[in-house]
């Protein structure tokens, strides 16, 4: 395994465990309402709590494209589950393959290393790297660009969808990329 290899993975481990520190949970019963920059936490007597997330609400509700991913991941990737849910809110069906061959199926659909996150999806033969807002993959498609292979979100950032941690948000880009490895700025989130 590559120096490259070893600090991504061990990056990735380190993101999930902060994100999993702060994971957000609750318990039923005072019918109140716990709220955050990020997520907000209902209470009920007679249910569970439900999450929201800032991701939840649809910006391209007029996407009529390809629906069917693919989404490779590690089996002990709990964040990985939590995007592919943000995924299905947003319309998208999941095929869901966990594998231990990340690296090797990064490398085959041309990730470029400084762009790997911990899951790669596979739609309208384009690759999607790491937490990248459904919304923005829907953009992506509708425009169908002859020259990039994907878009990308790097590393594991606190406050995308997958790794939303309370009131935590750092600021992210969501790169597009060609087969090239030449990378361009697709969305900037500096507040959201």
């Amino acid at each position: 395994m590559s120096k490259l290899s070893k600090i991504t993975i061990a990056s990735i481990a380190i993101a999930g465990v902060i994100g999993g520190a702060f994971y957000f949970t609750s318990v039923s019963g005072d019918n109140s309402t716990a709220q955050s920059n990020n997520s907000a936490v209902a209470n009920e007597t007679s249910s569970p709590a439900t999450l929201v997330s800032v991701w939840d609400k649809e910006t391209e509700p007029n996407y009529s494209g390809t629906t069917e991913m693919t989404v490779y991941r590690s089996p002990s990737c709990g964040c990985c589950g939590v995007w592919v849910d943000h995924a299905k809110k947003h319309g998208f069906k999941i095929e869901d393959i966990k594998t231990e061959e990340m690296e090797a199926l990064k490398q085959k659909h041309n990730v470029p290393a400084e762009l790997a996150s911990c899951h790669t999806t596979i739609i309208d033969g384009y690759v999607m790297e790491g937490h990248i807002p459904a919304d923005d993959i829907k953009r992506f498609l509708a425009e169908k660009p002859d020259d990039l292979i994907g878009l990308a979100v790097p590393g594991m950032p606190i406050g995308t969808p997958g790794m939303e941690a309370r009131d935590m948000k750092q600021p992210f880009q969501v790169l597009a990329f060609n087969d090239k490895g030449e990378i361009e700025v697709f969305k900037e989130y500096q507040s959201y």
